[in-house]
């Protein structure tokens, strides 16, 4: 689960981690008065409006603008709220902004020269332990840091039965090349970012940049935070911060009636048992000529209602024009499934795309004779390649 930078940076600041304070406003006049208000607590005079969206890149489009007063504040949020932004994160359509978060200025001179780093905590997959990536490049992409100036990245692994060690939390700072008051901050602030990680059951924290104020303060200027949605039954609370508005609406009613759907742009729509046997018959597809229009995991339960929820959710999708049922029939018998996909066609009445239905398994026989003699626009398949070929004759 995604969340919006204001909302990561609430999870931050619960674990200490210093943030660059803000006020979220939903209209221009709501923004001058979060700047007043942050002025007041804060004492700054120029404010920072930033777009909440679920995307990265946002300063490049127009997302994240400096005011320098009242005026400024309310003109720029009127510009953001309500445009779509486009980012190098988003479709070409871009997103909606409905909101914007108001920021303390916290580039202010001092004593010394501000500075940006990249951190972010995440899963390696490859040794199975947490791992801090940072960079003195901060403020930039870090895929561009990492294709021109490998050598500026560093990572920490964590070992699980410990967790991170005081002497990490120091290297991660002499990395940085900080000295002093700001070495120190630097260490409390990686420990308490890591704690914020774990605690709060996140798959990433991405903090881009992370700044060394001009007097030495270590802060979060931007927060990009993921939530491991399996984690959620732990975290009631961070369910509330779910953004419907940011995610696909097709994915968003396919949760709801519990399937497992990931919506893609190609055109022929997959409805398989097993997350495996989905991506088998995504690569199917591509070798048949056609593009996959969607992962879909009906799980071992795939009966009428089932399938009739998951043909509606593949048909929301103008782009799709040829329907592979492909269903393993293990926990479930195949005579069944053929069933239910013969029923959900009947209640849905016309489809007007071509359906071929792959089932294997236990009573794959009956289901394949259940399927031909339902007098249904459905062609049955019993073989992989079977399958392949009847989807790559209904594309051509």
């Amino acid at each position: 689960m995604n969340l919006h930078e204001y909302q990561g940076k609430e999870i931050l600041n619960s674990f200490g981690v210093r943030i660059q304070r803000g006020i979220v406003a939903q209209s221009p006049q709501e923004a001058v008065a979060a700047a007043k208000q942050l002025t007041d607590e804060t004492g700054t005079g120029w404010h920072v409006i930033k777009a909440q969206v679920h995307a990265g890149g946002r300063g490049k489009g127009g997302g994240v603008k400096l005011a320098k007063n009242l005026k400024e504040v309310e003109e720029i949020a009127g510009q953001i709220i309500g445009m779509n932004l486009v980012t190098p994160q988003t479709s070409a359509e871009g997103k909606r902004v409905h909101q914007v978060l108001i920021a303390e200025d916290v580039y202010y001179p001092g004593e010394s020269e501000t500075s940006e780093f990249y951190m972010s905590v995440l899963l390696n997959r490859g040794t199975g332990r947490n791992m801090i990536m940072y960079s003195t490049e901060g403020g930039m992409d870090i895929e561009t840091v990492a294709e021109e100036t490998p050598h500026l990245i560093f990572t920490e692994e964590i070992d699980p039965a410990v967790g991170l060690m005081p002497f990490q939390a120091r290297r991660v700072a002499f990395n940085l090349g900080l000295s002093g008051t700001a070495f120190k901050e630097m260490t409390k602030f990686v420990t308490a970012l890591y704690t914020a990680y774990v605690k709060s059951d996140s798959s990433l924290f991405e903090i881009n940049p992370v700044l060394k104020t001009s007097d030495n303060k270590i802060m979060a200027v931007d927060a990009k935070v993921t939530i491991d949605d399996n984690a959620l039954y732990r975290h009631k609370d961070y369910t509330d911060l779910r953004d419907l508005r940011e995610e696909n609406p097709i994915e968003v009613e396919a949760k709801e009636v519990g399937l497992n759907y990931v919506d893609l742009d190609g055109n022929v729509g997959c409805m398989v048992n097993g997350a495996g046997l989905a991506m088998a018959t995504m690569d199917l597809i591509k070798q048949a000529g056609g593009e996959p229009a969607n992962f879909l995991d009906v799980g071992g339960t795939a009966d009428a209602a089932r399938v009739e929820a998951a043909f509606k959710i593949i048909l929301k999708d103008p782009n799709v024009k040829a329907i592979l049922i492909n269903i393993f029939g293990g926990i479930v018998r195949c005579d069944r499934v053929a069933q239910g996909v013969i029923d959900a066609y009947k209640n849905m009445g016309t489809i007007n795309v071509p359906i071929i239905v792959r089932l294997q398994g236990t009573n794959a026989d009956i289901a394949k004779e259940l399927i031909d003699n339902s007098g249904l626009d459905v062609m049955s398949a019993t073989e992989f390649q079977e399958a392949a070929d009847k989807v790559q004759q209904v594309l051509s």
